[in-house]
């Protein structure tokens, strides 16, 4: 992706480099959806997909301390990320502008090291990246990436991190959108099989997402990025991820979506360009 020398954004929390003490609490929101990865996939699993969590929590506090100087690579990371935020910001300001959807609200990307403390309560690096409904950020331990590559396959490139990106506001769409709201409101109201159902469309609605970004920001795309972007997917898939956590597969504990579906969305998204394409629910639950 062509992207030194550009914008980058000014909504970026840098709090990389600082250390942490004290610990997080199991029992709820954000640490109890990880226990609960665990148990259904296995041991490996906490850095598994993107995103992977979206409970709000009253949670103990994570005190930061020690604060460490970035090193070259970890100031290069942030500068991308922080570009491929700024051109998130207006591929969807320009979405939202032409179809009407009000003023889109941009987001804050938090950056950090090992563990962090959310709207949402506190999360450690292994939940992966993840999108906060409750404080309209996203967090993101960059060090996932190099573990999306080595232990799930994914190929490297800088794309995989910027559809990773585009996932998470993926999930920041659905919330200004009520999207989020209306999912977990239905929830409420169903059985684990069929919750699961809902999870799975949103979540593919959010590669759709990414999607319909990557197909209005061509113009900073180089060749191989897609098949980066596709990669990734691919490696997250529920299927992937249980067959090879566990050599086997449970369909009706998917909450992601397959590598497949993944894929497909994502694909849809940015061949058409057109967000009222994206209607991963109507698809998922009939």
């Amino acid at each position: 992706m062509k992207w030194q020398g550009r914008r980058q954004s000014d909504n970026v929390e840098d709090r990389r480099g600082m250390g942490s003490k004290g610990k997080l609490v199991a029992g709820g929101g954000i640490v109890a959806v990880v226990v609960i990865l665990l148990q259904l996939f296995g041991g490996e699993t906490g850095q598994q997909i993107a995103p992977v969590l979206e409970q709000i929590n009253q949670g103990g506090s994570t005190q930061q301390v020690e604060q460490r100087a970035l090193t070259a690579q970890e100031k290069e990371v942030g500068s991308f990320v922080a570009t491929v935020l700024a051109d998130t910001e207006d591929v969807w300001n320009k979405i939202f502008r032409e179809n009407n959807l009000g003023n889109y609200q941009e987001p804050t990307m938090v950056l950090f090291t090992d563990a962090v403390t959310s709207g949402c309560g506190n999360a450690s690096s292994a939940s992966g990246p993840f999108y906060c409904p409750a404080d309209q950020k996203l967090y993101m331990d960059l060090v996932f990436f190099d573990e999306l590559k080595t232990r799930f396959g994914a190929k490297g490139g800088d794309f995989a991190t910027a559809y990773v990106t585009a996932h998470e506001i993926g999930h920041h769409i659905q919330t200004i959108l009520g999207t989020s709201k209306k999912v977990r409101q239905l929830q409420q109201q169903t059985n684990q099989t069929e919750g699961n159902k809902l999870s799975v469309a949103q979540e593919l609605q959010a590669d759709f997402y990414a999607g319909v970004w990557a197909h209005h920001n061509k113009k900073y795309l180089e060749e191989g990025d897609i098949e980066e972007a596709l990669s990734a997917a691919n490696a997250v898939g529920d299927d992937a991820i249980q067959r090879r956590v566990r050599g086997s597969v449970t369909p009706d504990s998917f909450t992601h979506g397959t590598s497949e579906q993944r894929m497909f969305w994502f694909m849809k998204g940015f061949k058409t360009g057109d967000i009222k394409q994206g209607d991963t629910f109507s698809v998922i639950l009939n």
